[in-house]
């Protein structure tokens, strides 16, 4: 059981680091998300929140994208709460909290210490062991986009 969950967890990572680095030539932010199943969770946030005109446009954004695995480690009914319309703002402020005015690539993450997000606060960056952004781990980088970059992260970061 253990040898296979290591094969998938092996399999996903993979099948995650393979756009790393790839440009989705006229995509924005939101299109590279909506055509990865892994980011389900986090479109149907977006779309829930009002936000996906706004990470549609010029930006440039950099996304730190929690993938449905990040979600599901939040406590049960936490997502289907978040959802509610009348928690729109708290789901404005979370997923706000993972996204950063400009394009800021793997390169640039790493002499970074911390960085100012739209939601107004700072995540905080740490590259002693690996990159992670607050408690998340960046699992894959530098997915490129027509008004930004994604950065696929394991954990959903809370402002």
């Amino acid at each position: 059981m253990f040898k296979r969950f290591v094969v998938l967890a092996a399999a996903a990572l993979f099948s995650l680091s393979a756009v790393a680095g790839h440009h989705e030539k006229g995509k924005t932010v939101v299109d590279v998300a909506a055509g990865n199943p892994d980011f389900s969770t986090l479109v149907t946030a977006v779309k829930a929140a009002g936000l996906a005109d706004t990470l549609s446009g010029a930006g440039p954004f950099t996304v730190f994208a929690p993938t449905n695995d990040a979600f599901a480690k939040l406590p049960a009914g936490t997502v289907e709460n978040l959802l509610k319309p009348e928690n729109k703002e708290q789901l404005i402020a979370v997923l706000t909290y993972h996204v950063v005015p400009g394009k800021v690539m793997a390169a640039d993450v790493v002499k970074l210490d911390s960085a100012k997000t739209v939601n107004g606060k700072a995540v905080q960056i740490d590259t002693s062991a690996g990159v992670k952004v607050d408690n998340a781990t960046v699992t894959a980088t530098d997915i490129g986009a027509s008004n930004g970059v994604v950065h696929v992260i394991d954990t959903v970061i809370l402002p």
